[in-house]
């Protein structure tokens, strides 16, 4: 059989993860239960360590992505699965994620239900990242963003030079593995109430929505970007100058302009997809 670790990352989580650990050791208790608290005010560290997991410390908050990467190093297991320490999640939920891997798949994700999440923020900016990556990769992608999953540790290891430090780390590992030709499966989960208050700030957080949906379409497929964009600026210089030929009898500096921008992003384009596709070769 092969081995198992699980990684929890945690920050100010003393009020629940306690319990999290607790139903994680009583689950498997063959498996690795580590415990990644980053830079935690509380003693997040101390409860998980009394309740029986491995403790991997940060001196001071480095972000979720940071952790689970820490976390992923420590990892001695053959299969790693991940999940948060806010009690929303029951280890006991994995069984049936693990067992998927026996079929092929290379990584299981956990994916919530629309009223799983904390609030309408959260369910709408959540539903975007799921449509643009849907739309990305001709596949339907019900839960992006979710933190339950499983995955061989070989395979995940592989990309945690991508990986970001910050929260928008599930949605980096999904796409890489779709981009570099990993079979993954989504499978409904339960989820409960988060305890203790989230890290997530609507507005601080909001305003890095839009570099998180450029993020994922340049990480998976910047053609798919770049070349529409590069259409609509020859579209617009060919309009454009239809009009100023119709009316004054002559081609314009704007339409030039917009003519140049066409042709430098479509080739800023191929040039992004070359560079996304030596990224992948290492997998």
């Amino acid at each position: 059989m092969p081995s198992l670790s699980i990684v929890i990352p945690a920050k100010n989580e003393s009020g629940a993860i306690g319990a999290v650990v607790a139903r994680a050791v009583e689950a498997y208790p063959d498996a690795e239960v580590i415990v990644v608290d980053d830079g935690s005010d509380d003693d997040t560290a101390d409860v998980a360590e009394s309740a029986g997991a491995r403790v991997v410390r940060h001196p001071v908050s480095l972000g979720n992505g940071a952790a689970i990467k820490a976390g992923a190093r420590a990892a001695q297991g053959d299969i790693i699965a991940f999940m948060d320490g806010d009690g929303q999640h029951d280890a006991g939920e994995f069984a049936p994620l693990i067992a998927k891997l026996d079929e092929g798949y290379d990584m299981i994700i956990g994916a919530r239900d629309s009223g799983a999440h904390a609030n309408f923020g959260r369910l709408y900016a959540n539903g975007i990242y799921n449509l643009v990556a849907s739309w990305l990769t001709g596949r339907r992608i019900p839960d992006l963003t979710s933190g339950f999953r499983v995955a061989r540790a070989r395979l995940f290891k592989q990309f945690l030079y991508l990986l970001p430090n910050g929260f928008s780390y599930p949605t980096t590992i999904t796409m890489a593995f779709l981009r570099s030709g990993y079979p993954i499966r989504f499978e409904s989960i339960p989820v409960a109430k988060r305890i203790g208050k989230s890290h997530i700030r609507p507005i601080r957080d909001g305003l890095r929505f839009m570099v998180i949906i450029f993020k994922i379409a340049t990480l998976y497929s910047p053609l798919k970007i770049f070349l529409p964009t590069g259409a609509l600026f020859f579209v617009t210089g060919a309009g454009w100058y239809a009009y100023t030929f119709s009316t004054m009898g002559r081609f314009t500096n704007m339409s030039m302009l917009l003519f140049s921008a066409a042709v430098i992003v479509v080739l800023i384009g191929l040039i992004s997809e070359q560079i996304t596709a030596l990224t992948y070769s290492k997998a």
